[in-house]
């Protein structure tokens, strides 16, 4: 019974670091302990169910899901308005084809690859 408790408590050597359960455990105890005593500094006065979980939107009053819909393209406007001509050549490869990007895919990682094996 003792050779099993101490195979238990060994430490675990497995040439790119070590693995001891006990220690572990021990280190995700300590994190959690952490964790819980950072949380209860938090403020008590919040309500479930009240203004406090209403999302923020500057300061506007919450409308109807559907109309305050928010499209990508307004979204990303100022992304892809500065990216304009990165956009307009890569648009015109663009077919939504799902074979044609896993084709492509394929092909640059073979590249990789073979690049990849080139060099060592």
């Amino acid at each position: 019974m003792m050779e099993i408790i101490e195979q238990i408590l060994n430490t675990l050597d497995t040439g790119s670091g070590f693995w001891n359960p006990l220690v572990w455990g021990t280190i995700i105890l300590i994190a959690f302990i952490i964790g819980y005593t950072i949380r209860s500094f938090g403020k008590i006065g919040y309500k479930k169910g009240t203004e406090q979980t209403k999302p923020f939107l500057s300061g506007n009053i919450e409308g109807d899901k559907e109309k305050s819909h928010i499209k990508a393209s307004n979204l990303y406007w100022g992304f892809t308005e500065s990216l304009k001509g990165v956009y307009s050549s890569l648009t015109k490869i663009h077919n939504g084809n799902i074979n044609d990007y896993i084709l492509w895919f394929i092909v640059i990682m073979g590249i990789f690859f073979i690049v990849l094996v080139g060099v060592f």
